[in-house]
């Protein structure tokens, strides 16, 4: 008996022709699996066309788009028990990227097709459901920075173009972390709050290994003195993360915790999964095991801390719960 599942694609996501791009997927997948093909539209969102497969017992639902339509349809899908299929057709591709899932249509429709999964975490960040990670300062402004029409003509590039610009206007902030047994205040250019992370946001590599089954959240603080301190901070990030090694910097701070509520002052841009949300305070709480998602690998590491070498900084030690 084949399988069956909803397969949401958005025919608007990236660069390649989107009517080749469903051909192709369902050369694919059709031998094995029975789709029911719903094209995401302005009045019909990914989000929405999965719940719609949820109200209908859909025995899977598969995405194909970009990070919005991936991430918008997986939040759907948190917690309903419904195995979830990710092909990537967008221009940063983190999503998949963040959970070992290969980029191209083939690749991906062959993870489907294995039928192995993996049940992950995922969290809520201000209500808002998060699969990935959400940023604020200098990557928000970055990815603000970052419109539809550099994306449609240089791809990923966009976000490096936007990057490089904006650390010509990078100012630190005072910050504030709480989590459910201490307070940490110090200064910062970039705070990332991540549930999983792909190697290219490099921002999110404070222990080098984010990972998406742990019940916790990776916080990574960035507090250089000045544009030339900043770049040396990505690019030790970059290298530590590439060897797997947590990093070392006076200006780079990190801990996990399975909750955190960020407080800055002034307030600062938030960016959640690639999408601009408003601007902080932030309260993100991990969902452990709240996604089952067919990925193949397995990621392992030990949980790390290091908030020594940030400037003025203050631990306060906090018993109650928030």
């Amino acid at each position: 008996m084949k399988r069956s599942a909803c397969l949401i694609f958005n025919p608007a996501a990236g660069q390649g022709n989107p009517d080749q791009d469903l051909a192709r997927i369902r050369a694919l997948l059709e031998p094995e699996i029975d789709l029911d093909i719903q094209l995401t539209s302005k009045e019909q969102g990914a989000g929405q066309l999965a719940k719609q497969a949820i109200a209908r017992s859909a025995s899977a639902i598969i995405a194909s788009g970009g990070d919005g339509t991936l991430s918008s349809a997986a939040t759907a899908v948190v917690n309903s028990g419904i195995p979830f299929g990710v092909i990537s057709r967008g221009t940063a591709n983190a999503f998949a990227s963040a959970l070992d899932i290969p980029n191209s249509i083939d690749a991906a429709c062959a993870t489907i097709l294995e039928g192995h999964t993996r049940t992950v975490d995922t969290a809520f960040c201000n209500g808002r459901p998060m699969v990935l990670l959400a940023g604020i300062g200098f990557e928000a402004e970055a990815v603000a920075r970052a419109d539809r029409r550099a994306k449609n003509r240089f791809g990923v590039l966009a976000y490096i173009l936007a990057g490089l610009q904006q650390l010509r206007q990078m100012k630190s902030f005072s910050v504030e972390i709480e989590t459910p047994d201490k307070i940490v205040k110090t200064r910062a250019a970039a705070v990332t709050i991540a549930n999983a992370a792909p190697p290219t946001s490099v921002l999110a590599q404070g222990t080098a290994a984010v990972l998406v089954d742990d019940g916790l959240l990776d916080l990574t603080v960035v507090a250089p003195s000045n544009i030339a301190g900043a770049i040396a901070a990505v690019y030790h990030l970059f290298q530590t993360a590439t060897a797997g090694d947590p990093a070392a910097r006076d200006d780079i701070g990190y801990l996990r915790s399975h909750q955190f509520k960020v407080t800055t002052r002034p307030a600062q841009r938030v960016v959640l999964d690639g999408e601009m949300i408003g601007t902080t305070p932030v309260e993100i709480r991990c969902l452990p095991q709240s996604l089952e998602i067919f990925v193949p690998g397995h990621d392992d590491a030990q949980s790390t801390e290091k908030l020594e070498g940030l400037p003025n900084l203050v631990i306060e030690s906090k018993r109650d719960q928030f």
